[in-house]
């Protein structure tokens, strides 16, 4: 057994320290934390989420299972109790007819006693600290969990908050760092907490010197205190307000940056660009392929097929319009901040040097309204579930909108020269700064051959390629994984090569399927001594260095 602690002491390592009691006559002087009504989560102890988060995480799955359990075996669950299978009606009146209506009352108390007992030590568990190198999650009753994400390794942070989260004020706050599965999650914290938290991490992730706590620091903790207190006789109005606030509050505030680098879609864009999609030509080709099995006699098709299709049909129209509705990217001090969501929100800071590789394309169907897609590469996004939505940038745009996406991933790109050289990669059919494939590889690529090519800017390599989808790939030299150059049987009678570049792992896949050989070997010889000299001049994984925060 362990010895009793005294209050006021130090706790032990990963324990909060207990409060000071005050003895007989004595007063204890107020907290100042407390009165202010806000703790420094990135002072190094750690601290423990939401009250609220057993409920979010799991309370009203458990709350809906057990529903549907009672709901559809409650006169097996009779029988099973009272024994009495013979007595229609209430459980409730069964059992008081049995004489077992206060067993009943004391197994219903004790399932919700050890529920809420379960979800609370959960809680308790579930503790998480910031450091100045590391973040650090610990969690678990039984089976203890603890991941640590170096802040040099961040590759973004994001904020996401669902709707039932949203009733509450709580955000979930994502750290993703390299690796495969090597997100750190806070789920949840209160909504202030959730902003300024994820600004602290930016600022210890870009090595940037914290400036020293002054009078003003203390003013402003005041100044909060006095606010959340000037709000104490109107509670309900207060909160009420606050949660409208938030929820009708755009994602991402528009003043964090020039008004001009702001992205705006247009909700009829958004609709048309969802008719004129790939899944909508698959659908129309599933829908003629049952309506010809239909009047062939197979009628089943028809329940098996057409219900479920339209209601998933449905759903992805809704999902993608929901999150697209209210798109919006800017720059920040900390990297590109992107926003999307209408009643489930969310946003990710991009840190700087933390894009992979970058993807433009425009399915055939939109090249009448000339709209563009923009999509990236990123470390630690493969294989996550919201992997579609973290990597893509720009759901659909003009070429306008594209210049000013790309001039906030890669600021590299923002010369006159290179927004030149972009835009011929997207519209031009041959030529305009891109060396092209020659005429010989016609047999490989009959339609795009004019339009297969790279380039080259002074900090990215450009692969331009498509005919019925056209896609502009740009790489940043200093995020090159490898190299490749390759050439098959084919290849070699026509005197072509493939030129591979290599990344993390993502929807962008930077490959020229047909190159001049003469050509494409010079600039793969060229390209190996540039990405080693990007790669030992890059220091983008400490932006800030050396500047005060």
């Amino acid at each position: 057994m362990s010895e009793p602690r005294v209050p006021g002491t130090p706790a032990e390592p990963g324990m909060p320290p207990v409060p000071p009691t005050a003895s007989a006559g004595q007063s204890l002087p107020p907290d100042p934390i407390a009165s202010a009504g806000a703790t420094d989560l990135t002072d190094g102890q750690w601290h423990r989420l939401h009250p609220a988060t057993p409920l979010l995480r799991g309370g009203i799955v458990l709350v809906a299972i057990l529903g549907f359990v009672l709901a559809n075996f409650r006169e097996r669950l009779v029988d099973w109790i009272f024994g009495a299978p013979d007595l229609p009606g209430d459980p409730l009146q069964t059992a008081y007819e049995r004489g077992q209506l206060g067993w009943a009352i004391l197994i219903v108390i004790a399932g919700l006693v050890v529920g809420i007992v379960g979800f609370y030590a959960s809680w308790r568990m579930h503790t998480f600290r910031v450091g100045d190198d590391v973040v650090e999650v610990r969690s678990g009753i039984l089976f203890r969990t603890h991941r640590r994400a170096r802040l040099d390794r961040i590759q973004g942070v994001a904020i996401s908050r669902p709707i039932f989260a949203r009733l509450f004020g709580a955000a979930k706050l994502d750290i993703s760092v390299a690796g495969q599965d090597a997100k750190v999650q806070l789920a949840y914290l209160r909504g202030s907490e959730t902003d300024r938290l994820r600004h602290d991490v930016l600022v210890l992730a870009s090595g940037a010197r914290a400036a020293a706590a002054g009078p003003d620091v203390a003013n402003a903790a005041v100044a909060t205190g006095a606010a959340a207190a000037s709000v104490v006789p109107g509670v309900v109005p207060g909160v009420v307000n606050q949660r409208m606030r938030e929820l009708l509050a755009p994602e991402l505030d528009p003043a964090l940056a020039p008004p001009e680098s702001v992205v705006k879609i247009p909700p009829g864009r958004l609709i048309l660009s969802l008719v004129l999609s790939g899944f909508t030509v698959v659908l129309v080709v599933v829908a003629v392929l049952i309506v010809v099995m239909s009047l062939l006699g197979r009628r089943e098709f028809f329940i098996f097929l057409i219900l479920p299709g339209i209601l998933a049909a449905i759903g992805y129209y809704f999902n993608r319009f929901t999150k697209s509705l209210r798109f919006s990217i800017a720059g920040t001090a900390d990297g590109v901040r992107i926003g999307y969501g209408l009643l489930s929100t969310s946003n990710d800071t991009l840190p700087p040097g933390r894009i992979h590789a970058i993807e433009v394309s425009q399915p055939l169907l939109w090249r009448p309204a000339k709209w563009w897609m923009i999509r990236i590469n990123r470390a630690g996004a493969a294989g996550q579930s919201s992997a579609q939505t973290s990597t893509l940038m720009l759901p659909v745009g003009t070429v306008d909108d594209v210049r000013k996406v790309l001039g906030l991933l890669l600021p590299g790109l923002a010369g006159e020269h290179t927004r030149e050289l972009l835009l011929a990669g997207l519209v031009a059919k041959s030529g305009a700064g891109f060396t092209d494939a020659p005429r010989r590889a016609w047999p490989l690529r009959p339609l795009s051959w004019k339009r297969t090519g790279f380039a080259q800017t002074d900090d990215a390599i450009l692969l331009r390629s498509g005919f019925v989808w056209r896609h502009l790939t740009v790489v940043p030299l200093a995020r090159v994984q490898s190299l490749r150059i390759s050439q098959g049987p084919v290849q070699r009678m026509l005197d072509l090569v493939e030129l591979t570049v290599h990344t993390v792992a993502g929807p962008v896949r930077a490959t020229l399927g047909v190159a001049d050989r003469a050509g494409g070997t010079a600039a793969f010889g060229r390209w190996s001594a540039e990405v080693v000299e990007a790669g030992a001049t890059d220091h983008s994984h400490r932006w800030a260095e050396g500047q005060t925060s």
